[in-house]
């Protein structure tokens, strides 16, 4: 990845990601944030990885809201600026986000977001950030493949500073982790520091907000005109009175199926989808007798073309989601199958026109060949063991706060510990409201960077207003589910520095949490005492559980030559009782042909976990 992205000149195949971040190293990016979260999180990592041998700042910031407004003082300043986070970042980021082109910027600020139709990596929603730029005032960008999101972002750079505004660049999963060949530039050495200009706070306050205001507007009416010479929307000419008219990944879609069907449509492809490009949509809707909108989620574009439609050609009939699914990401042969109908042109149909769930939906009608399992942690991951002590130690029918990280997977059998999952830090707030309401305790559970993400705030809440519940902060050291990124309690940044390593213990001392008690995740018989206890105590209650995420620790131990136990069973003790497996869920241990259990050596990390939970003493360390 690393030695691809620093490639002079040439060529190099880059996943769309990686692209945006040569992209910003083209452009002279001087500062870089992001708070990790998938389908973006390869951006910063990039970025993080190149930063010190090309010579700008990185960060990981606790979230996206100061992670915006870290890149916002870099371009406040003259420095260029990046920042990304996936959608649901931008929900949080967007109380900095909106106010920001009111005040200007002096050099280019670069947004980048990643939706996810589909929900790859994301469970709450699916959401379509396109109407933030509608809201925000923010020229927004869609790249299609990896070489529009390097080109994209230099031009997002240019735009940014001719406007003073920043500028949004959205992409959606398949293009963050599309490869592809990329036609590389140069890297011209960044502008790192800057001067801030003092007087431009009061501009950004009432009355003169008003004047800003119309100003944005003067300044959005003029982004077409100043990017002509980009080429960014286009038509590509074909037979026919249908055309079809696409952005993003769905442009890709639509020449695909072309290609499937051996035809070739008038098709409007679109880069610029906002300020929306009325004049070339006008152009393109003038002689057509029906068009259709191929985009993903949202009939955002759809609902723009059927307006101008009514001016340009009345008569013209637009199709989009009254064919086209507004749920989950689209596949080729749905656009086929479309194409293919409105046409009355016959060819081999690919499954079937109505969208499918995907193959983890409860109810898809969709059989695979394959065998079916649910998610589940890694072997030796602290937080199954910490999710086992809790469950052991707390009643049956306490509620259970889930929040976002690996240990979502708490919401699976067999450990049943999530009852529900709204967003970065919103467990606090809900199990706080519940403890109001409801006679049993609940338990929250946060995750290390969840916690100085959004957790905090929940927690001084419950403090303040005499909550009684108990916080469990998994502190696995690492921001572990997005590709063990560095947070505030890891002990180093982003760029590999040593860092203060906060103490999430001594963070909720500071808050003023009623009962303080912290375990280790792998110390099992302690951690169920301590538990009891916290459960037992009245107010506010922190646990802060830590054993380090595995995986970081079996990379550290097979660097250094460390050898891990391996653990067994002991077939004459084992009762096959199903405490280790059924119950515990490790996926180093399973059942051979006969029923017997047994621990699979290249999956078992040595935690000892198991042989701790085992009643029967059954599970040991292996003999050399």
């Amino acid at each position: 990845m690393k030695s691809d992205v620093l490639k002079k000149s040439g060529k190099a195949i880059l996943l769309g990601n990686e692209a945006i971040a040569r992209g910003a190293l083209e452009g002279g990016i001087g500062l870089g944030a992001a708070y990790p979260g998938t389908p973006s999180s390869e951006i910063g990592m990039t970025l993080a990885s190149v930063a010190k041998q090309v010579g700008f700042y990185f960060e990981f910031a606790t979230n996206e809201k100061v992670a915006t407004e870290t890149a916002a003082g870099a371009a406040f300043s003259g420095v260029r600026s990046l920042v990304c986070f996936k959608h649901f970042g931008y929900n949080v980021a967007s109380d900095s986000i909106l106010p920001l082109p009111y005040h200007g910027v002096k050099a280019g600020m670069v947004l980048v977001c990643a939706d996810d139709p589909g929900c790859h990596s994301s469970g709450q929603s699916e959401q379509d950030s396109r109407y933030f730029s509608r809201m925000s005032h923010m020229p927004l960008l869609e790249p299609s493949n990896p070489q529009e999101c390097k080109d994209f972002v230099k031009i997002a750079y240019k735009l940014s500073e001719k406007l003073e505004i920043p500028v949004v660049i959205r992409i959606t999963t398949r293009v963050a982790h599309a490869g592809g060949v990329v036609k590389l530039d140069n890297i011209p050495k960044a502008k790192l520091k800057g001067k801030y200009d003092q007087g431009k706070a009061m501009r950004n306050l009432p009355p003169e907000i008003m004047n800003i205001h119309h100003e944005l507007d003067v300044k959005l009416s003029k982004v077409h005109s100043l990017m002509k010479d980009e080429k960014l929307n286009f038509i590509e000419k074909g037979k026919g009175k249908i055309g079809v008219i696409a952005n993003g990944v769905a442009y890709h879609y639509v020449k695909e199926s072309f290609k499937e069907l051996g035809i070739k449509l008038p098709l409007l492809k679109l880069g610029l989808t906002w300020p929306f490009p009325e004049e070339i949509v006008k152009k393109f809707l003038k002689d057509l007798d029906s068009v259709l909108v191929v985009e993903e989620l949202e009939p955002v574009m759809e609902t723009e073309i059927k307006a101008l439609a009514k001016e340009v050609n009345p008569k013209l009939k637009v199709c989009g989601k009254d064919k086209i699914p507004g749920f989950c990401e689209l596949r080729q042969e749905i656009v086929t199958n479309i194409l293919g109908d409105m046409l009355n042109k016959k060819f081999r149909k690919v499954g079937k026109i109505q969208q499918k769930l995907p193959t983890f939906c409860s109810d898809c009608k969709v059989k695979l060949d394959i065998p079916q399992r649910l998610p589940t942690f890694c072997p030796g991951c602290p937080h199954r063991a910490t999710f086992w002590a809790v469950k052991q130690a707390v009643p049956r029918e306490t509620p259970y706060g889930g929040d976002i990280g690996c240990y979502l997977l708490g919401l699976f059998p067999p450990y049943n510990a999530s009852d529900f999952v709204i967003s970065m830090g919103a467990a606090s707030g809900i199990c706080h409201g519940m403890t109001k309401v409801v006679d049993h305790k609940p338990v929250v559970f946060v995750g290390d960077s969840t916690f100085f993400h959004a957790g905090m705030p929940g927690l001084v809440n419950s403090v303040f207003n005499k909550g009684d519940m108990v916080t469990v902060a998994l502190d696995n050291r690492w921001t572990a589910m997005t590709g063990h990124q560095p947070n505030p309690g890891t002990g180093q940044t982003a760029m590999g520095d040593e860092a203060k390593a906060l103490k999430i213990e001594e963070v909720g001392k500071a808050l003023g949490v009623d009962h303080v008690h912290v375990i280790n995740a792998f110390n099992i018989k302690d951690s169920i005492a301590k538990m009891k206890e916290a459960h037992s105590q009245k107010g506010s209650v922190l646990v802060v559980s830590k054993g380090e995420c595995r995986l970081q620790f079996m990379r550290r131990a097979r660097h250094k030559g460390i050898k891990v136990p391996v653990f067994e069973i002991d077939q004459n003790k084992c009762t096959k009782c199903g405490t280790c497996l059924e119950q515990f869920g490790c996926p180093a241990i399973q059942k051979d042909e006969k029923g017997n259990y047994f621990i699979d050596e290249a999956n078992c990390w040595g935690c000892s976990a198991c042989s701790q939970v085992c009643p029967n003493g059954a599970i040991h360390i292996k003999k050399k």
